[in-house]
């Protein structure tokens, strides 16, 4: 039995063709990227408040939150609760002690002009935008915000 093998060749001008409309496509995101062109813009935003804040464990599996430099206690997260917000200071702690950075520095709590509510490490320079996650889940952190010392 013998074999045929047909080979088909794309016409160099479709080949052209194409490549060109590649490279328009390639120029015009560059230009627009460079120019502006589309491009929406949001305010910047303006810290409006900020509360400093230390996150500690409790030997009955409580976070202890305390306000610095004074060292009050603000709130307590009882044991199997709020788990969002243990969550996103699991997740702090970890780049922390991945860039062998210890827990005495303070957290950053900040509330902007346009209502967003960020959490900063000042540590580790990573913020964290607690709104994306929806009003929920932030509740624990807008509390802290206003917060007054918990008395224990």
């Amino acid at each position: 039995m013998s074999e045929h093998v047909h080979e088909t060749q794309v016409p160099r001008g479709v080949l052209a063709g194409a490549a060109a409309v590649v490279a328009i496509a390639l120029l015009l995101a560059t230009s627009a990227r460079i120019s502006g062109v589309g491009l929406t813009r949001m305010p910047e935003a303006s810290q409006v408040a900020a509360r400093e804040l230390r996150f500690g464990d409790s030997a009955d599996g409580a976070v202890v939150i305390t306000g610095w430099p004074r060292g009050e206690v603000v709130e307590v997260l009882p044991p199997g609760t709020n788990g969002f917000a243990r969550g996103v200071l699991r997740g702090m702690a970890r780049e922390r002690h991945r860039q062998e950075i210890g827990s005495e520095p303070p957290f950053r709590l900040v509330r902007w002009s346009d209502g967003r509510l960020s959490l900063d490490d000042p540590a580790t320079g990573r913020r964290i935008e607690l709104d994306a996650f929806g009003p929920a889940n932030t509740a624990v952190f807008a509390r802290l915000m206003g917060a007054p010392a918990a008395t224990h």
